[in-house]
């Protein structure tokens, strides 16, 4: 037996659309009914009224940053537990992304240390919704709005999740998720921006390709970029989005499977979920400590050997050899993520695990930290 740490949902639904926008040759990101269909149909489930279709969750951040006016000599601060598509969102725009320390149980930001990183400078505020549990929006909002500042989602893993009941990504001022082969629901590459803004909705969606002139088409508006999400990504995405509470729920019983039977298993941390959350599970993400703490990459190994595959955490932003080599940021700067990456690491939890493999992957971890402590 070989269990992955994740596989899509696809079925016969997204076979018949891709069918039907190859057979109408609607393939590209100018044609076809799925495209708009896909981005009305994803911000309504936010609870926000625009949608912009991009092709990647990489592309989602650095068009938010963008249409924000975000540039040289701006400030970000941005969660430093996160892929680094967040950050590199930031730099390429040539602003400053500054690290914010997380939380030690969430792994999200940790809102009580914003407001003393705030400078003149500062334009934004990136949130991540780790691993599908949401931050606490309420104390980013306040501070955004006494200090003036946009509050940018990355929800990229958390499409469902929700904070005091409003689903991620419409609470700030534009939400960003990716819709790559692994997340809740997929369009195999992919993102998009949702927003309640309708200014900075056409913003996002003239710079997404190529900023094409109204009235003289190469007239260029701004310095665009190609973007755009193709109809046949979108065509698979439609039928995504009609499963993505069953997703949703099989996510959770994963996690309730896990948290189960390994909830007394010592020297291991599991997920939480906040009183205020609602948490999407997008991957179990387990932190080592005590006697195993140190000993993820043979654990890993040994896992893998018995058939269960695992990935590890993101290495955090003031952890990444190619900043701290230009001197752009301190290690030490964010001291719980420090102490906690390199301990973390997922189980799989793909939708499609069955109830066999479920005791498999749990018999085999069981064993081999009890083997490592």
């Amino acid at each position: 037996m070989f269990v992955p740490v994740s596989k899509p949902f696809l079925d016969e639904v997204e076979i018949n659309n891709v069918t039907e926008a190859i057979t109408k040759k609607d393939i590209s990101g100018l044609a076809g009914t799925f495209l708009p269909e896909f981005e009305e149909g994803f911000a309504r489930y936010c609870g926000v009224k625009y949608g912009a279709a991009v092709n990647s969750g990489t592309t989602a951040l650095h068009l938010a940053v963008a249409a924000l006016g975000i540039g040289k000599d701006d400030e970000v601060l941005v969660a430093t537990m996160t892929n680094m598509a967040t950050f590199f969102a930031v730099l390429y725009q040539g602003a400053k992304p500054i690290p914010i320390d997380c939380e030690p149980d969430t792994l999200n930001i940790d809102t009580k240390l914003i407001e003393a990183k705030i400078t003149s400078r500062t334009k934004a505020i990136i949130v991540v919704h780790l691993y599908g549990h949401p931050v606490d929006m309420d104390p980013i909002m306040e501070i955004a709005k006494k200090h003036n500042l946009f509050v940018i989602e990355d929800a990229a893993e958390a499409h469902g999740a929700k904070y005091k009941g409003k689903v991620v990504g419409g609470i700030g001022h534009i939400g960003c998720f990716s819709f790559y082969s692994n997340k809740i629901i997929t369009t195999g590459e992919g993102g998009m921006v949702v927003t309640d803004d309708k200014e900075l909705i056409e913003k996002c969606r003239l710079l997404k390709n190529l900023a094409f002139g109204d009235k003289d088409k190469f007239m260029h508006q701004a310095l665009g970029f190609k973007y755009q999400m193709t109809n046949l990504q979108a065509a698979v995405g439609v039928g995504q989005l009609k499963k993505i509470e069953k997703i949703i729920e099989r996510k959770r019983e994963i996690a309730d499977y896990y948290i189960k039977h390994l909830s007394g298993v010592k020297d291991i941390i599991l997920p939480v979920e906040k009183p205020y959350a609602y948490n999407v599970y997008w991957m179990f993400n387990i932190l080592l400590t005590g006697s195993l703490s140190g000993k993820r990459q043979v654990l890993m190994s040994k896992l893998l050997e018995g058939g269960v595959q695992t990935r590890e955490d993101f290495v955090p932003y003031n952890e990444q050899e190619i900043f701290l080599k230009e001197g752009i940021v301190e290690k030490d700067s964010c001291p719980v993520a420090s102490s906690l990456y390199s301990d973390g690491l997922y189980l799989p939890s793909g939708t499609d695990i069955t109830e066999e493999e479920l005791a498999f992957v749990v018999d085999r971890f069981i064993k081999v930290i009890d083997n490592l402590k």
